[in-house]
């Protein structure tokens, strides 16, 4: 299809074919990537307000591969507790943290804007009052991936992050005023919860304000379900298009000249990070922060291409949230914080950070 791909010089010697090696995914970083990711999912199972012995945890995970009889030493209530509640909350957390990790890496290259963030944006806010009407109409159904709830939740989305951009671009599209009019839709959509949690019950108005503020409960595998394939088939794209957010950062004269149709390419990172962000709030709330946190770690240890960054915002996304998800569940026990809490306390100061020194971490 004309505009579908970029056609990309070959490398020359030297400095070219350098720098050429440069945007290419480090086979190092990724096998590290799962190495950490594994290595936080067998921490995260194993602790929690009942504690599960590490060696037990993961000799019953190997014990359910095909074709190995291993003893874990677990009870049965305990391979209860690991297999009926921690391994889905894991699960949950992971596809969460690696969604809107993959996601603001996303909104950072398309707006080319070292701030964006679906939470900055205001598309978290628009997509939690999507899902809040869902919830208010009883919608809520469970239909698996055709539930109302991620469909509504990306209508709210989308409406929000393209305000936003509309906004910023007509104020001259820097990344301040993006950000200002992205803080502006969130106090507009939050509002909005607000008046519409007002005509809900007290009860139905407790559990989805409980919601609201970032939660990664699951009783099974139903959310994950809902989620996961929103993941794969936007996960999909933006994989496809990383290369031409790489573009887009030089420009849309020079991405033509390329063979990239740069409003093509924007209009599709925008849709499916968008529906990711959408998907993500419907299962778990408004959790701040993480897609600006995740992809501004990869840039500081990693590097700055888009080929780099969406692929390992995943893992680490996934990585971030997992961890992140131990503390909810261990600093008060035997109460619970939400998560969304942890991520603001970590993401606000994150945020002042780059905010001063957005000079050095240009998108």
């Amino acid at each position: 299809m004309p505009g579908s791909r970029v056609r990309t010089p070959p490398p020359r010697e030297g400095t070219n074919a350098a720098a050429e090696r440069a945007f290419r995914l480090p086979v190092g970083a990724v096998v590290i990537g799962v190495v950490v990711v594994v290595a936080v999912a067998i921490f995260s199972a194993s602790h929690g307000a009942a504690g599960l012995p590490v060696r037990g945890v993961v000799s019953s995970l190997v014990d359910r591969l095909p074709f190995l009889d291993v003893s874990s030493g677990l009870t049965p209530r305990q391979e209860s507790i690991l297999f009926q509640i921690r391994l889905p909350r894991l699960a949950l957390g992971m596809l969460v943290g690696g969604a809107l990790g993959m996601a603001g890496a996303a909104y950072q290259g398309v707006f080319r804007n070292p701030l964006a963030d679906p939470y900055l944006l205001g598309v978290s806010a628009g997509a939690g009052f999507g899902a809040v009407l869902a919830f208010g109409f009883g919608l809520d159904l469970g239909w698996g991936p055709f539930d109302a709830v991620p469909a509504a939740a990306f209508v709210g989305a989308l409406i929000a992050v393209s305000v936003s951009a509309a906004i910023g671009r007509g104020m001259g599209s820097s990344p301040a005023t993006l950000l200002l009019a992205g803080v502006a839709m969130a106090a507009l959509f939050s509002a909005a919860q607000t008046y519409a949690l007002q005509s809900l019950n007290e009860t139905r108005a407790r559990e989805v304000l409980s919601w609201l503020f970032g939660q990664l409960n699951t009783t099974g595998w139903d959310q994950i379900l809902i989620l996961t394939p929103y993941l794969v088939v936007c996960g999909t794209v933006l994989m496809v298009h990383r290369r031409h957010l790489d573009v887009l950062r030089v420009g849309d004269d020079e991405a033509r000249a390329l063979g990239l149709d740069p409003r093509r390419s924007r209009i599709l990172i925008i849709v499916a990070a968008s529906l990711m962000t959408a998907a993500a709030v419907s299962v778990s709330g408004l959790i701040a922060f993480v897609g600006l946190v995740v992809p501004h770690i990869v840039r500081i240890l990693i590097g700055h291409s888009y080929r780099i960054i969406i692929p390992l915002s995943a893992l680490v996304g996934a990585a971030f949230l997992a961890f992140v998800d131990v503390g909810a569940r261990t600093l008060v026990s035997p109460s619970e914080l939400p998560v969304g809490v942890i991520t603001a306390f970590v993401g606000a100061p994150f945020f002042a950070f780059v905010l001063r020194r957005g000079r050095r971490f240009k998108a």
